[in-house]
């Protein structure tokens, strides 16, 4: 072969070199970029499985409906019959009288309409759990059309890992913090997840000044509290109810003298379930080292040892995330 032909050849191949190089190139850059992002999902993304989302929990059989009324209103006592077969923490059976008094206070079930009418609602459940700290996923979070939170979590000083922006915060009044704007926004939902008498009656008595009676807590609550009345919501207990019979199914009143009731965090999964078309959470799941002094929060001191003898099954609702994370029913922002 002549060295006129051999570079005539070399002439014709260079265009397929050099697109091979650059196909090589983009391929291993994208791998090293999705590496180093890890497990943080798209948000952009995510708005492409609003219209799928129905399907992949259909056969969950949750009865979930994102038309679900998530709090209970003043006119269920009044227009139509408000019939509960069970007491609280499933039901409102022997609490009907505290709940007229609170709703006829705060009088407001609604959401905000500009959320309310989103075509797809995206949501993000941002656990206690200290396996968010040093995640870096603040304006992540922020991004979200709903950010639930969950008892008296901080929001300042953690923002980078937590993001700042709060949509609901389910609390009940041992977790309560006697200041919500604090840690949370003007518009920010307060709902309370009553899993007692005792804890509509502490609202109730906060609402209308009232003395406080202290007994039946295992904490003491706020005796202040400063938050708007506005923004007070009461979470119907069949979220609670469901949650425990069908997402953990667990009996609603064991035989066993201390009960199992589903953690707050497990409950705000299952009602984002019902209210979003997208489900991402973070900041879930306790150490599994047996070391009791193991912080379990990304703030404060509590260690696992403060979890000994709680009312809740741990193991069985890390088992449940699990398996719903597996079926693509939610997605973690995180490695864990």
């Amino acid at each position: 072969m002549s060295q006129k032909t051999t570079k005539t050849w070399w002439l014709r191949l260079l265009p397929v070199l050099l697109f091979l190089i650059s196909f090589v190139t983009y391929y291993w850059f994208y791998s090293i970029l999705r590496s180093y992002l890890g497990t943080t999902k798209s948000l952009d993304s995510s708005k492409s499985l609003c219209s799928g989302w129905q399907n992949k929990w259909e056969n969950l059989n949750f009865n979930i409906s994102r038309r679900t009324q998530l709090f209970l209103k003043l006119e269920d006592f009044f227009w139509r019959e408000y019939i509960s077969k069970l007491s609280l923490p499933y039901g409102i059976k022997g609490s009907e009288l505290l709940l007229l008094k609170i709703l006829a206070v705060t009088a407001n079930y609604q959401v905000p309409a500009e959320i309310e009418n989103l075509e797809c609602r995206t949501c993000a459940v941002i656990g206690n759990g200290f396996a968010i700290k040093n995640s870096s996923l603040g304006r992540t979070i922020d991004k979200y059309d709903v950010v639930i939170r969950l008892n008296d979590a901080p929001v300042k000083g953690y923002e980078n890992d937590v993001g700042s922006k709060t949509t609901m915060r389910f609390f009940y009044p041992e977790s309560a913090s006697y200041d919500p704007t604090l840690h949370n926004q003007p518009s920010t939902l307060m709902v309370l997840v009553p899993f007692k008498p005792q804890d509509l009656r502490w609202l109730k008595e906060i609402l209308y000044n009232e003395k406080r009676v202290r007994r039946g807590f295992w904490k003491p609550p706020p005796q202040i509290w400063l938050g708007d009345v506005s923004n007070i919501r009461v979470l119907d207990p069949h979220f609670l109810q469901q949650t425990a019979q069908r997402m953990l199914q667990i009996p609603l009143y064991p035989k066993s003298k201390q009960p199992v009731h589903p953690t707050t965090g497990m409950l705000a999964v299952f009602v984002a379930l019902n209210y979003c078309d997208v489900v991402h959470i973070a900041g879930f799941g306790y150490p599994t080292t047996k070391n009791q002094r193991q912080p379990i929060h990304y703030y404060g001191d509590d260690t696992m040892k403060s979890m000994k003898n709680s009312y809740h099954d741990l193991k069985h609702e890390a088992e449940t995330l699990k398996k719903l994370e597996e079926s693509g029913i939610i997605l973690y922002l995180h490695q864990r």
